[in-house]
């Protein structure tokens, strides 16, 4: 919330001058006018005298008068000035001013300047401020500024404004010792001297011209209010929207396992879900019969989403890390798109964000490989032949990474075909590892992004994301579910996640090394089987012309 400053006054110049006594009667117009930065309009008081007659004259009782008329120059009583004139930021020209004055006059006066609506006109600087969020008090700046920097810590040289709308501090300087301790000392006297109302973050400096002399780069300390920096608690909606996204996912997921059954399906059903030029819909009866059947892939789908989910919440308890719970996107070709869950609670420093936002889609795609591997070796084995379904052999050219393990596997014989008899455990492997990797892709919110921006700074995300980026436009990544992803991150993730406590302190060597093979098997997982190498390697049947 914004607090609406008081407007300030300049100097009255009164002037009196009095000959007989009069009586005046006030009258009181308000004027708004063109508003600057400081000021919202002006009061203009007019007096007049009691008495009838014109030409600015004043009588007594008995209708005489000391002099008969008052001087031109003497019919004013008091005059009040007043003039705020200032120039403004964008257009360069001075607010209009003019001088108010209290005078005698032989009858109350109206004065209509403008329209209503322009009476009325609010600046957009102040509504902004009014609404916008609370800033820091610069009482407490100053207390600040006194108490916890100097010539032991940090010495401040310049103060800018700091956070989405300006409404924290940004301390620029000289750092007088280790960036960790000072960062600790300065959160101790904090606390001791403001108690819990702020928060202190210690980021890089903007526009720095170089690294600090001591090593690394030059830091700067933010602050920012406790309520404004903060995230804020889960809405009753939110749980009620999270609650319908996890049914659609489930249906998404049932739908998948039903689809899998493709061979088995009845004909008209099967013309609804492949011909793009049906539009009667088939009976949703004769589907029922198969539902049993498509559980086991749903429960997989369902499964690795849920263990990635936990992934991130075993990785954020010891750390003090709050999570909001998890929106599930649902999705018709994978079951799911993933899920996004939140930062309910500023994270501590840069190694909590990679490594929370490694841990749910690792252990994502540790529980997406297992199935993955035991699948492979059921399809290949003849006792859990009456498990098998049929898919067609373009499933295994959609990823590098898989279509090659799955070559390896089940050989040439079973792959060099249209349709290729599988485990369902492989597709439900296959679904968890490709959802994985898209949500290790390095752009905006995902994990990938917020990983890359903890492990290499958020210059780093921008150039990651658009890569990225082209790669999704261009189709190279993910084949026909390029589009729609790259939609989903633009519409709900594209922002890049808030800054740390602590972000300026690395991450160290094996944080980025593990990151970087993480992007790597990410690119080959998305990255398609093209023609010539699904022909070479006899991986389904390619048409050539």
């Amino acid at each position: 919330m914004g607090t609406l400053t008081s407007c300030s006054f300049s100097t009255m110049n009164l002037r009196f001058r009095m000959n007989p006594p009069i009586s005046c009667n006030f009258s009181r117009r308000i004027q708004m006018k063109r508003m600057s930065k400081r000021s919202f309009g002006r009061l203009i008081i007019s007096c007049s005298s009691s008495g009838g007659g014109g030409g600015g004259s004043s009588s007594n009782d008995n209708g005489s008068s000391n002099d008969g008329k008052l001087e031109k120059d003497s019919s004013n009583l008091a005059t009040v000035t007043e003039e705020t004139a200032e120039e403004r930021n964008g257009g360069g020209e001075a607010s209009d001013s003019e001088d108010s004055s209290v005078s005698i006059s032989s009858r109350p006066t109206i004065s209509t300047v403008g329209s209503t609506y322009n009476n009325f006109q609010v600046d957009s600087f102040k509504l902004m401020e009014l609404l916008g969020p609370e800033k820091v008090d610069p009482s407490d700046v100053k207390i600040i500024k006194e108490k916890l920097f100097g010539y032991s810590t940090f010495w401040v040289t310049k103060e800018e404004p700091f956070g989405d709308f300006g409404e924290g501090i940004l301390f620029l300087g000289n750092l007088r010792g280790k960036s960790e301790d000072v960062f600790a000392k300065l959160q101790s006297q904090l606390s001791e001297v403001m108690g819990d109302k702020y928060n202190l973050f210690m980021v890089e400096e903007p526009n720095s011209e170089g690294p600090d002399p001591r090593g690394g780069p030059r830091v700067s300390f933010g602050m920012l209010r406790k309520e404004v920096s903060e995230p804020g608690p889960t809405s009753l909606w939110q749980y009620v929207i999270a609650f319908l996204l996890f049914l659609l996912t489930i249906g998404s997921s049932v739908e998948l396992g039903i689809a899998s059954q493709i061979t088995r399906l009845p004909p008209e059903v099967v013309k609804y879900f492949t011909d793009p030029n049906a539009i009667e819909p088939p009976d949703m009866q004769l589907l029922v019969p198969f539902v049993d059947s498509a559980l086991p892939l749903a429960y997989g789908v369902l499964g690795v989403q849920l263990f990635h989910e936990i992934g991130h919440f075993l990785a954020a308890f010891p750390r003090n890390v709050k999570l909001s719970i998890p929106y599930f996107i649902p999705n018709i070709t994978l079951g799911s798109f993933g899920a996004i869950t939140q930062f309910k609670s500023i994270l501590p420093d840069r190694k909590a964000k990679v490594d929370i936002s490694l841990a749910g889609p690792f252990a994502g795609a540790a529980l997406s490989s297992s199935m993955f591997a035991v699948g492979l070796l059921l399809s290949s084995n003849p006792a859990a032949a009456a498990e098998l379904i049929q898919v067609p052999s373009t499933l295994f050219q959609g990823s590098l990474l898989l279509g090659l393990i799955s070559r390896a596997t089940l050989g040439y014989g079973a792959m060099h075909g249209a349709m290729v008899s599988i485990h369902p455990l492989v597709i439900a492997g296959w679904c968890g590892l490709t959802t994985s990797a898209f949500n290790m892709l390095p752009v905006g919110c995902l994990d990938g992004g917020r990983a890359v921006q903890g492990a290499f700074g958020k210059g780093s995300l921008v150039g990651f994301g658009l890569a990225t980026y082209s790669l999704l436009g261009l189709g190279v990544l993910g084949g026909p579910l390029s589009l729609p992803w790259g939609l989903y991150v633009l519409i709900c993730q594209r922002s890049p996640e808030k800054p740390c406590l602590n972000d300026v302190t690395e991450v160290g060597t094996w944080r980025k090394a593990a990151l970087g093979v993480a992007i790597f098997l990410v690119l080959l997982t998305l990255l398609p089987v093209w023609d010539e190498l699904a022909e070479e390697l006899g991986i389904g049947l390619v048409t050539t012309f």
